[in-house]
């Protein structure tokens, strides 16, 4: 996993959007969140600057200053809204997914609200020890296009 510039983020690799909202979880960002088949995976908006989203799970935030968050959307917190279904709370959309074995699927609809459409490639990167992101702009996201080395997923 490289890093761009000294002390950046890392990054896992790019996330291409394949058709029916695929996107592949690179391996390594799939093992250090110890994401699992079958959890249920909260998509939070990324930065003004990034766009995107953030993947993240109730386990992540457990004990978090984001679980009151969650406590103040129940319909996430207890995934009772559909999955893929957009939640808004306070000028941000929420989402959930099931995670599937390395990889998640959403709803074009879903996809879109974060600004990601089949064919995108996402630039996977460790945004906190809370939540993988996926950018799909901004500074960092442009420099990785500089990068050979970067995978594809």
């Amino acid at each position: 996993m490289p890093r761009l510039v000294k002390g950046g983020k890392y990054v896992f690799g790019w996330s291409e959007v394949y058709p029916e909202g695929k996107i592949v979880i690179p391996p390594e960002a799939y093992e250090d969140y110890r994401f699992q088949t079958g959890e249920n995976v909260i998509l939070m908006p990324g930065s003004r600057t990034s766009g995107g989203f953030s993947l993240t799970s109730l386990r992540l935030l457990e004990g978090t200053p984001l679980s009151a968050l969650l406590l103040e959307i129940p319909q996430l917190s207890e995934f009772s809204a559909g999955e893929g279904t957009l939640i808004a709370h306070k000028k941000r959309i929420f989402s959930w997914l099931r995670m599937q074995e390395g990889y998640i699927a959403a709803p074009s609809q879903t996809l879109e609200n974060y600004g990601v459409r089949v064919g995108s490639l996402l630039l996977s990167v460790r945004g906190s020890s809370l939540a993988l992101g996926f950018l799909i702009k901004g500074p960092l996201y442009d420099l990785a296009h500089k990068h050979r080395n970067i995978a594809v997923f």
